[in-house]
């Protein structure tokens, strides 16, 4: 690390936020708690429902259940930072925490990239291979497939980050952004930044672009299957079963390809806040609502825990 710390010369930055007029961050400030709130409590009652709910202990489930932690770790990471930086005077973060920050940032969003790669791929075992879908997707492979997402992710996070740092920051510490998301950290760097965007934008074939070409066979596969089926109701079934998937998969991977796999000169920065707040707040807030609405199992789970509390 104190190799590192040589080039460092920026002791903390400053957000300009979305907006810098006080009485529009005022009801930003509003509605991002609200969301937040939202995102929290909602992920919280779908983990509950799962792990309560003995039917729902399936390998589709459990993914669930990663998923909704890993939403809540996501926007836990950037929105309570942003938050305070609506209502306080003091709208900086230091160095340090701005590393952090953007570590775990990254990290989660790459989990959750792998994540929604690793559940298509059980939808497409489940569909089309219903016979050997409990022996394919059996409790060791399961566990593995989760292991696999959330450790991988971390050490790419890692080396993009320790590459970002190695730059030397000597100028202006003023960030265009929220939260310290790579992109916006590596415009204040004081040195030619074209190799990192390479391996930034490499890494991001590597986890963005390979899971969802993973999501789009799958589903490709799935679609093959429904097809063949005799029965209405079964294609129903099995479409069902994957709508609130596509649904999340639309949202999430929309938003992070346009974000980071794109040439940075051609990024427009006021752009790059909103898209960041697609899949950092939004799409957090969302999942769980499209999980419990457009699934029946998880709607019948909630109907059922529900009535248990009424006297």
């Amino acid at each position: 690390m104190s190799v590192i710390k040589t080039n460092f010369t920026v002791t903390e930055f400053v957000f300009l936020g979305l907006s810098s007029q006080p009485k529009v961050q005022l009801i930003l400030f509003i509605i991002f708690l609200f969301f937040y709130l939202l995102t929290v409590a909602g992920n919280i009652i779908i983990i509950t429902i799962i792990q309560i709910e003995p039917h729902l202990q399936t390998p589709m489930y459990f993914f669930l259940t990663n998923l909704s932690f890993l939403d809540i770790c996501y926007t836990s990471t950037n929105v309570p930072q942003m938050l305070s930086n609506m209502v306080g005077k003091e709208k900086t973060i230091s160095f340090s925490r701005c590393a952090a920050q953007m570590y775990f940032s990254l990290s989660f969003g790459m989990i959750e990239c792998v994540l929604l790669g690793v559940m298509a791929y059980d939808r497409y075992v489940a569909i089309c291979h219903p016979l050997h879908y409990t022996i394919i997707m059996n409790q060791n492979t399961c566990v593995q497939l989760a292991a696999i997402s959330w450790s991988s992710s971390f050490l790419s996070s890692m080396i993009i980050n320790v590459l970002t740092l190695s730059l030397p920051y000597c100028g202006p510490n003023v960030l265009n952004h929220f939260f310290c998301e790579v992109p916006s950290v590596l415009r204040l760097a004081c040195t030619d930044t074209s190799f990192t965007e390479m391996v930034v934008f490499i890494f991001s074939i590597i986890i963005v672009f390979i899971p969802f070409l993973l999501i789009v066979v799958s589903y490709a596969q799935i679609l093959l299957s429904v097809l063949r089926m005799r029965s209405a109701s079964g294609r129903h079934k099995a479409l069902s079963t994957c709508a609130s998937h596509l649904t999340v998969v639309a949202l999430f991977y929309g938003t992070a390809i346009f974000m980071y796999m794109r040439p940075q000169s051609k990024s427009s920065r006021a752009g790059g806040k909103i898209i960041a707040v697609f899949y950092t707040v939004v799409t957090p807030m969302l999942n769980p609502l499209i999980y419990s609405l457009r699934n029946q199992d998880v709607k019948g789970a909630l109907r059922r825990a529900m009535a248990k509390q009424k006297p």
